[in-house]
């Protein structure tokens, strides 16, 4: 059985759970399960928008030790943490946004998880960090990048160097979160978010994600080039007509997915 499953809402909404009891720890099979998953919700036409959590106590507590310990070489090591960076880069590619509703423990691969998603909204008494440097190591999911470019380059040196974990509303204060939430209401708050995206036409969506990636990587004058042309192949879609009338004819615009 998958540890990892989703159920679509009417709204095109997507609850994707990890449920690997006790505290949702990744293993290897459980990083495939995740895999499978996110390319299973990503080729589904009814999912607009995937709301990623966890189930019980924790979103994803870290790395499973166990294989962890038998990591002794650095090929091994390295061929290991490939599968964990194919799933974030995964989540972060999508063309199809990812929310993290953060409950509970987002710690080590858990945490990069969840910054590898687009938006992230936090429980306010929710754990997070990077304690790897406890263990002899450094995070290996991607979260030496991505958190100096979610936080800022002195908290994440902070974060990874000290391993000190904190609340989701120390991570708001960060900007390793979008906000915190009153406790219990992390995947109610990400539902809301998820409803008003996926109300809007998928090619605008699929392009926006596209040029807000690209933009961060390009250099500017390219970048600039880039979301021309983005903008400029919506202009050709049914979905940008409909909008532009409906903006004219007073009324709201109805979702065309082409």
């Amino acid at each position: 059985m998958s540890t990892c499953t989703y159920t679509v809402e009417s709204t095109g909404v997507a609850i994707m759970t990890i449920n690997n009891p006790p505290m949702n720890a990744l293993s290897t099979s459980v990083i495939n399960d995740i895999r499978e998953c996110v390319k299973k919700a990503l080729a589904d036409d009814a999912v607009r928008v995937v709301v990623f959590t966890g189930a019980g106590k924790a979103f994803i507590a870290g790395a499973d030790i166990k294989e962890l310990d038998q990591m002794k070489e650095k090929k091994t090591a390295s061929r290991y943490l490939e599968n964990g960076h194919d799933v974030c880069n995964l989540i972060e590619g999508a063309d199809k946004p990812f929310i993290a509703a953060i409950n509970g423990f987002a710690l080590g691969g858990g945490c990069e998880v969840a910054l590898a998603c687009h938006i992230r909204i936090a429980d306010e008494t929710a754990q997070m960090g990077l304690p790897e440097i406890k263990l002899g190591i450094i995070p290996g999911y991607g979260g030496t990048i991505r958190t100096p470019r979610a936080a800022g380059l002195g908290q994440a040196y902070e974060l990874i160097l000290t391993a000190n974990f904190v609340s989701g509303t120390q991570a708001a204060q960060w900007c390793l979160v979008n906000r915190a939430v009153p406790k219990g209401e992390a995947v109610n708050e990400a539902k809301k978010i998820a409803e008003a995206i996926a109300k809007k036409g998928r090619p605008a969506v699929k392009v926006a994600m596209d040029v807000i990636r690209n933009g961060l990587v390009l250099e500017k004058s390219a970048a600039q080039q880039y979301e021309r042309d983005g903008l400029g192949s919506l202009c050709e879609t049914e979905n940008k007509n409909e909008g532009v009338a409906a903006f004219l004819g007073k009324r709201e615009p109805n979702a065309i997915d082409r």
